[in-house]
């Protein structure tokens, strides 16, 4: 762990631990300890924390299902020094496996701050043995625990982890979900339990039943990873088979996805198009190689007869990548494209404005404005001002305005780098999901 994460997470594992002494010291309690009770809870909750379902670039668990009845049957008081002792049992076995850190120990205390608003809320209220008129208590404190939830991960985020805001908001409603859609049944078992507290075996099944859906998950994520580090390997190799049959090629289109990466940047591009605009940008010249090198190394202007069989790369490129399928044939959509004009006389298909995939249009762009500002055979490059002059003057006919505009920001502030033959391969080979945060 990085000396900056482990100093954040442990400070947080230490002041929990401080509120979770001084509530079990200062904090009343009617309710008399049952250590046969508390046992069974500890228990409970370290065992649903192991059913980890993947969400995201993270994980969720339904400890819902034992929280609810922990807040409402447990001594309240040592609520919070109970969910930290069953959050560093549900880890022993990944520690004692070696699959993870034994400083895990620290971030799975140190995530808990989520329990204390809602044994303050229970508290505060007082409703006694819980019963169904007690729904609108526990709902308050569920929504306290959200509160929390999220004021800690965004605290968290600040300090830790490269998260936009948009990103954490996102995750948190989808985790948040999993939570509101569990409190209702474990809350009906918590009334029931402060009756016949054997009724609390009723969570069993339930956990049964999600463990078997998070296995699942776990194989259709681990096929789904496999399947995506394959993608990524073709389009490495494609993109050693440019490299082989044409060196300008290969390095234009290398070029042109450090100016696509700032450009996406610059327009919002979310996470989810990114991938196949990247891919798009790599391999958009792809079908060059079907193209006779005397066109594509003439010294000067093409005919009107050689133009028509230089257009033809668009399609080739599709055809290619139609081949592989799957995520590269969704590419191949993109690089058909990636000649379309704003105005509608671009080729193979006439495409106009919107009717053209905006990743198309992106990297039209971007792969116009560095054939501009290069050395080609027939003439020489432009200056970045005269570039530029010429990208302002075609905006609206060739090229989107929106997307011109987002370039000539680009460019004006340097803000894209061409990434050498190492860093793309970079960004192919490891871009695969990551954690973004600790589970919910």
């Amino acid at each position: 762990m990085p000396r900056a994460e482990a100093t954040v997470r442990s400070v947080s594992a230490a002041l929990y631990l401080i509120a979770a002494i001084a509530i079990a010291s200062l904090l009343p309690s009617e309710r008399q300890p049952d250590g046969l009770l508390v046992a069974g809870l500890i228990v409970g909750y370290a065992l649903v924390s192991r059913v980890r379902f993947e969400f995201g670039d993270s994980y969720v668990v339904p400890e819902q299902l034992v929280y609810i009845p922990l807040l409402a049957l447990a001594p309240l008081p040592l609520v919070p020094l109970i969910v930290a002792a069953a959050s560093a049992l549900a880890i022993l076995p990944d520690l004692l496996r070696g699959t993870w850190h034994w400083d895990r120990c620290v971030t799975s205390i140190g995530d808990c701050w989520f329990m204390l608003p809602p044994v303050l809320v229970v508290a505060a209220l007082d409703p006694g043995t819980p019963t169904v008129t007690d729904a609108g208590v526990y709902a308050l404190a569920f929504a306290a625990q959200l509160g929390a939830d999220l004021a800690w991960s965004l605290v968290r985020d600040h300090f830790v982890d490269d998260v936009s805001l948009k990103d954490r908001v996102m995750f948190f409603i989808g985790t948040a979900r999993v939570d509101a859609v569990l409190t209702p049944p474990a809350f009906i078992i918590a009334v029931t339990a402060a009756v016949e507290p054997l009724s609390l075996l009723a969570i069993a099944p339930l956990v049964w039943l999600l463990q078997v859906f998070s296995e699942d998950r776990q194989e259709r994520y681990a096929a789904a990873l496999e399947l995506h580090r394959a993608y990524r390997g073709t389009v490495m190799l494609l993109s050693d088979v440019i490299e082989f049959d044409d060196q300008y090629t290969a390095d234009h289109s290398r070029s042109v996805v450090g100016l696509v990466h700032a450009v996406a940047d610059e327009m919002g591009i979310d996470t989810e198009r990114r991938q196949e605009l990247e891919f798009a940008a790599l391999l958009h010249d792809i079908g060059k190689i079907t193209i006779p090198k005397e066109l594509l190394n003439k010294p000067s202007a093409l005919t009107v007869a050689e133009f028509e069989v230089m257009k033809t790369h668009t399609i080739e490129g599709q055809f290619m990548l139609d081949r592989v399928g799957g995520l590269l044939g969704r590419v191949g959509e993109i690089v058909r494209s990636c000649h379309e004009r704003w105005d509608g006389t671009g080729y193979p298909d006439g495409l106009l404005a919107g009717e053209i995939p905006l990743e198309s249009r992106i990297v039209f762009a971007c792969d116009a404005y560095n054939a501009m500002t290069t050395d080609r055979p027939y003439r020489p490059a432009l200056t970045v001002n005269a570039a530029l002059a010429e990208l302002k003057a075609v905006a609206g006919t060739q090229f989107d305005p929106a997307v011109a505009k987002a370039l000539k920001y680009v460019v004006v502030n340097s803000l894209e780098a061409a990434p050498a033959v190492d860093e793309v391969r970079a960004i192919l080979a490891t871009k695969l999901p990551q954690r973004v945060g600790a589970s919910t």
